[in-house]
């Protein structure tokens, strides 16, 4: 998560935006690729393995954060006891998470950003009208395809990446993007989304870790420690456990100070 990688990651937007918005119809030759004239539709969408790998990528990426979750729930019932996890990292990976997959793009693109998907605009046999990855105005009204949580959700696995250890952290980028590069072209072969939908998303992503993990770890003024996120977790939720202990008549271990 250095500077270089900042830069790479800005250029390679760049390009994209300005080619895929000077040439919009690349993106339906790509998406054409994966598309059958003769039986008018995206035949991998079909295939019963293909949709269990469409799962099963969803699946590994959400067991990476699933220990951050567990440590969040089990502070917030007994702020007490120490956290299961790193605090930092608990705070990293389920606030990158949120933020790509969930708030920029599920709840803030996908609902306003009306461009239909590839399965439904009328060069793949549908009934809406294409439009370039920067124009709003299509005729999708809901869940559309700019840009794509799901390629959002795998891309995120470079979160978990950058904590890797410092000698196998190259390794674990690599299988991050890796991965998250399969995860998109098998949504562009269902017809889910362009290109243009699953690159922007991965870039989107990138950036969001890269700015989270400066901000928590690298930049003097705004990094903090473990020990501070499980105080401060502590201290938030320590007014409901103290209302639980009095309805309930009993106490379930010291009390830290805090």
């Amino acid at each position: 998560m250095n500077r270089t990688g900042l830069f790479i990651a800005l250029a390679l937007w760049l390009v994209i935006g300005v080619v895929f918005g000077l040439y919009p119809e690349l993106d339906l030759k790509l998406a054409s690729l994966f598309f059958d004239p003769a039986t008018r539709t995206f035949p991998l969408k079909l295939n019963g393995w293909a949709g269990f790998a469409r799962d099963a990528a969803m699946w590994i990426a959400w067991a990476f954060a699933l220990p951050s979750i567990v440590a969040l729930v089990v502070k917030m019932i007994r702020p007490d006891r120490p956290l299961m996890v790193r605090g930092r990292t608990v705070i990293f990976l389920l606030v990158t998470l949120t933020m790509s997959a969930g708030i920029l793009t599920n709840l803030t693109f996908k609902n306003y950003w009306g461009r239909p998907r590839p399965v439904v605009v009328t060069e793949f046999a549908g009934d809406q009208q294409f439009v370039p990855w920067w124009d709003p105005r299509g005729a999708c009204g809901r869940n559309c395809s700019f840009f794509s949580g799901e390629g959002a959700t795998a891309f995120w696995t470079l979160a978990p990446a950058a904590l890797a250890p410092p000698a196998w952290r190259p390794l674990a980028y690599a299988a991050a993007v890796v991965f998250g590069a399969l995860t998109s072209a098998l949504r562009m072969a269902f017809g889910g989304h362009f290109f243009t939908d699953v690159s922007i998303a991965g870039l989107v992503t990138f950036v969001v870790i890269w700015l989270a993990h400066a901000l928590i770890y690298r930049w003097p003024r705004t990094r903090f420690s473990d020990e501070a996120v499980d105080a401060a977790l502590t201290r938030l939720n320590m007014p409901a456990y103290r209302l639980r202990q009095r309805l309930f008549g009993r106490k379930t271990g010291p009390e830290p100070s805090v």
